[in-house]
């Protein structure tokens, strides 16, 4: 490769404080929100136009049930419920397993006021571009946006980017899993899912990817499966996630570059078919798509504790726990199909062709089928503690898990808790001037339920 070289400039500090949170998800939003409401000054940097990652400019507008899988116990509040409650009731539905389908648009206007009203610096449209180190501390991030390229200095550093970007350049030690998820693109349709049988004329219930799967040849795409949700006071109005993209690591600029086109492409195609081969009566049209791809798995880094779906799904306690979640171990690539994994023990398995498979991943493990089964698992907060820098914490995707506890923590109401864990750790090393490594555990734990979180114990 070559290079180039550059004078050396200086570049001018443009805000100091206790946090600085890189990246706006809710993740980073909760993070920060969560800092700030405990006391710290906080400052959030995000690359794009607003709040919420694949909340918001990913169309995933869909939050998770934050109950019990028996649905008798509430197991995860804290921000995400906040968050929920705030929303317009003509903007948020909850279905039968009590999950939170909203308009994205008014989840980008929630997360505003949680910031603001917490007292949060917020940085629109700027970009992390680096970071100085000394000592295995973080002095300064810096950013570009408007203005020119600035610095960020902070006590603490919160890498909420995805991707670890701070831990990459800190030099921590990452890994991929040998099968990556793949992301999917996400966009608004309207016109509902109904096939049409030229042979008798009538239209009949049926999902687009099926549809599309029945006519993969004519329209050049490989087998495929997906789902949608109606959005809450939009009837024909459809939010798809029909569209995997295969073999690309979102992480690396080529790659990203491809799943973005690709995406786009598959878009189009679903329209196409169903204009074709749906209903008649339907006006199908694109009415809007993600701003960004939805990014499932990239890079993780090592931590203290790697996050066992065994250890997970059996509901080991944990002193330091805080996360609790029900979502179903999801993992998908693009060799095995998808596989849902319950606490029940069972598990299912779509190939890539379409056929269905079932087993009991506690037998096949040993462990017992019967008796009284967990309703919630949990995470311990060394999950999130890196060993290379004193005053940084990663909360995101970035998780150090296993493929299938990967898969059932990557979901947005798990994430958003470790956005919280990860706000109220960055509190507490400030105030008590220790590092991450030092930090009590138990201690954010207990933190996190005085500050609204469900029981964690």
């Amino acid at each position: 490769m070559a290079y180039i070289s550059v004078p050396e400039r200086q570049i001018p500090i443009i805000y100091e404080a206790d946090v600085c949170v890189v990246g706006g998800s809710a993740t980073g939003v909760f993070a920060a929100v969560r800092a700030a409401r405990l006391g710290a000054k906080v400052v959030i940097v995000e690359k794009t136009n607003c709040f919420g990652g694949n909340a918001t400019n990913g169309l995933m507008a869909v939050w998770h049930s934050l109950m019990s899988t028996d649905l008798k116990t509430q197991v995860i509040a804290g921000l995400t419920d906040e968050a929920c409650d705030r929303l317009h009731p003509f903007d948020v539905r909850v279905d039968g397993a009590k999950s939170h389908i909203f308009n994205p648009c008014d989840m980008k206007c929630v997360l505003d006021d949680m910031c603001r009203e917490s007292g949060v610096k917020i940085y629109f449209h700027t970009v992390y571009a680096g970071l100085s180190a000394e000592d295995d501390e973080i002095k300064a991030v810096f950013v570009e946006n408007k203005d020119g390229r600035g610095a960020i200095k902070a006590k603490f550093f919160i890498d909420a980017t995805g991707d670890g970007d701070l831990c990459r350049d800190l030099g921590v030690e990452r890994y991929t899993n040998s099968k990556i998820q793949p992301p999917s693109y996400v966009f608004l349709l309207q016109g509902k899912d109904r096939a049409y049988d030229p042979i008798t004329g009538q239209c009949f219930e049926a999902d687009a990817c099926s549809i599309l799967n029945a006519h993969k040849e004519e329209f050049d795409v490989e087998q495929d499966h997906g789902w949608s949700n109606t959005l809450p006071g939009h009837e024909n109005l459809s939010m798809r996630v029909d569209t995997h993209i295969f073999y690309v690591q979102c992480a690396e600029a080529d790659d990203l570059t491809k799943a973005e086109l690709v995406g786009r492409q598959k878009m189009r195609k679903i329209c196409r078919v169903l204009r074709k081969y749906g209903d008649p009566t339907e006006r199908y049209a694109i009415v809007n798509d993600a701003s960004y791809v939805g990014i499932r798995d990239t890079y993780h880094y090592k931590t203290k504790y790697a996050a066992d779906y065994i250890d997970m799904f059996t509901c080991q306690p944990h002193e330091d726990c805080i996360l609790r979640g029900t979502y179903s171990g999801d993992v998908q690539n693009e060799v095995d199909g998808t596989t849902w994994m319950d606490l029940n023990g069972t598990y299912t398995r779509m190939d890539p062709y379409g056929r269905w498979f079932s087993g009991n991943w506690r037998a096949e493990a040993g462990l017992p089928t019967d008796g009284e089964m967990p309703t919630y698992y949990t995470l311990p907060f060394k999950t999130l503690v890196q060993e290379k820098c004193k005053n940084m914490i990663a909360a995101g995707r970035m998780v150090n898990a296993d493929p299938v506890a990967f898969g059932a923590v990557r979901v947005m109401v798990n994430l958003n808790q470790i956005g919280e864990a990860a706000g109220v750790a960055a509190y507490l090393a400030v105030s008590q001037n220790k590092s991450v490594q030092e930090l009590d555990g138990a201690e954010v734990a207990r933190t996190l339920s005085k500050g609204g979180s469900a029981n964690l114990g």
